[in-house]
């Protein structure tokens, strides 16, 4: 397609044709008002002017009769821009005045009429129009006034002349305008062309060109690279986590294989088969757990839980989890207490229950206090009974409800805390604890489907991770008594 007819092809040179056309109607519109309304004024001026001086003349004929009437005709038919005048007997005669041929009928006819007409010192064409006034007298003669249209010719003339000249502007200034539009335009849809020709190339680095305008492209390129900025994110994110599948999930299939070749290979009885296979079943539920945790992720940052949203009271999934887990805290040597106020929210039950117990794993595996110095005297330092415990707290604030868990183990530095929630990261470099790093990413993700955030704080020492999410309270939730947070 060659360039003009890109540009032809354009919606903004369409959209100008469109304008141009509606504007070129509008003005066509105003101006055949005008002309209406000129004619009817001076159509009004010419009806007032006669029927005044056809007033006169009558009343001039009553009182002086033919010989009056007749001298006052000679005299106003010799004035400069006289009216037309003319005086004829019952048969048709003309008396006085100065008009000297009529259309054929005219003054058989009474009250107004147009018609084409010729002065008595006019010897040319009888082309000139007048709009006249017949009128019968006492004694049956007929009077006839009139008044040329010349000027309302002139009018119209002119009219029709600003009309061609106007809409022969309007059309190249409006052809010239869309023209400059539509380039303008067709630039700045060539270079956006351009760079979502390189990102289907492969380039997902390219960003459509935003001006300083301000104006609907400008916000249409915003949103585009908005959504390019999260399809990058989002592609470079499943390129870290099937780089981090194969690498954490390789080292479980391997050690899988091995104990299943090892129990072929020297296991002798019905019992070493039956440890292998209970190893093999351990070991295939932790890759299961793990296949489940990235489903659930998945899930959430693909919005397909919105679905599943109810009203509920984040007090109730607080006190939920602290009795779920304070079996597993005592075993690990730390306390689990939990402070819950009334905090009524609507999202997905499930999956804020899977995110904060996924906390309060965390909070278990690696909130142990670091052991204290041994004193100088060789006796153990007595253990710090706060700092063994771990607290679930679910309270409203605001306009949010918050549900976090603090410890009081190592923590997480804060230069680590944004790399702490991607996929797989595990900031224990020795990995001596069970897991498989998608804790913390999880929490996240759920946090975000919410149009909440996961904060990580610090809680001097330990860590206190947050899950803070808009409360938006329904309808459905009933009302629970007023009472004091429970502390266990």
């Amino acid at each position: 397609m060659t360039a003009l007819g890109k540009l032809f092809r354009t919606t903004a040179f369409r959209l100008t044709l469109v304008y141009l056309f509606l504007f070129g109607l509008f003005a066509a519109s105003l101006l055949v008002y005008f002309a209406w309304t000129t004619h009817s004024l001076i159509t009004d001026q010419i009806t007032t002017t006669v029927n005044a001086e056809i007033g006169e003349i009558d009343d001039i004929y009553t009182r002086r009769g033919l010989r009056g009437l007749v001298f006052t005709i000679e005299n106003r038919a010799l004035r400069p821009g006289a009216n037309l005048y003319l005086v004829t007997t019952p048969a048709g005669q003309a008396v006085a005045g100065n008009v000297g041929a009529l259309a054929p009928g005219v003054m058989s006819k009474i009250g107004w009429q147009e018609t084409f007409y010729r002065r008595l010192d006019d010897q040319g064409r009888s082309d000139h129009r007048a709009l006249v006034r017949v009128t019968e007298l006492s004694s049956g003669f007929r009077l006839l006034v009139g008044r040329d249209l010349e000027e309302r010719r002139r009018i119209f003339k002119v009219v029709r002349s600003a009309a061609q000249w106007s809409i022969l502007i309007v059309v190249v200034l409006g052809l010239g305008g869309g023209i400059f539009v539509a380039r303008r335009v067709l630039r700045r849809i060539d270079a956006m062309t351009g760079t979502t020709q390189r990102i289907m190339a492969g380039d997902l680095s390219g960003r459509l060109p935003v001006g300083r305008s301000g104006d609907e492209l400008d916000r249409l390129a915003e949103n585009l690279n908005a959504m390019l900025e999260r399809i990058e994110a989002l592609m470079s994110g499943l390129k870290e986590v099937s780089d981090n599948i194969a690498h954490d999930l390789k080292t479980p299939l391997t050690r899988l294989r091995n104990r299943a070749e090892e129990a072929l290979a020297r296991a002798g009885s019905e019992s070493d088969y039956r440890a292998a296979l209970e190893r093999t079943i351990e070991e295939s539920d932790g890759l299961i757990r793990t296949f489940n945790a990235l489903l659930m992720i998945a899930r959430a940052e693909s919005g397909h839980a919105r679905g599943d949203m109810i009203d509920f009271d984040a007090a109730e999934i607080a006190r939920g989890i602290h009795e779920l887990y304070e079996p597993l805290a005592e075993d690990n040597g730390l306390s689990l207490a939990v402070e819950a106020s009334r905090a009524p929210m609507h999202g997905n039950r499930e999956l804020i229950s899977q995110a904060l117990a996924n906390l309060v794993e965390n909070a278990i595996k690696y909130g142990v206090p670091e052991p204290a110095l041994q004193p100088a005297d060789g006796e153990a330092a007595a253990p710090d009974a706060k700092a063994q415990r771990i607290l679930i707290e679910a309270r409203q604030d605001g306009d949010q409800v918050l549900l976090s868990v603090t410890d009081h183990g190592r923590g997480i530095p804060e230069a680590d805390r944004k790399h702490a929630v991607e996929r797989f990261v595990r900031l224990e470099a020795s990995r001596t604890q069970p897991g498989s790093g998608l804790g913390l990413s999880l929490a996240s993700a759920v946090a975000t489907l919410h149009g909440g955030e996961l904060r990580l704080g610090d809680a001097h020492p330990g860590l206190r991770a947050t899950l803070a999410i808009p409360a938006r309270a329904g309808e459905g939730l009933a009302e629970p008594t007023i009472s004091e947070p429970a502390t266990v």
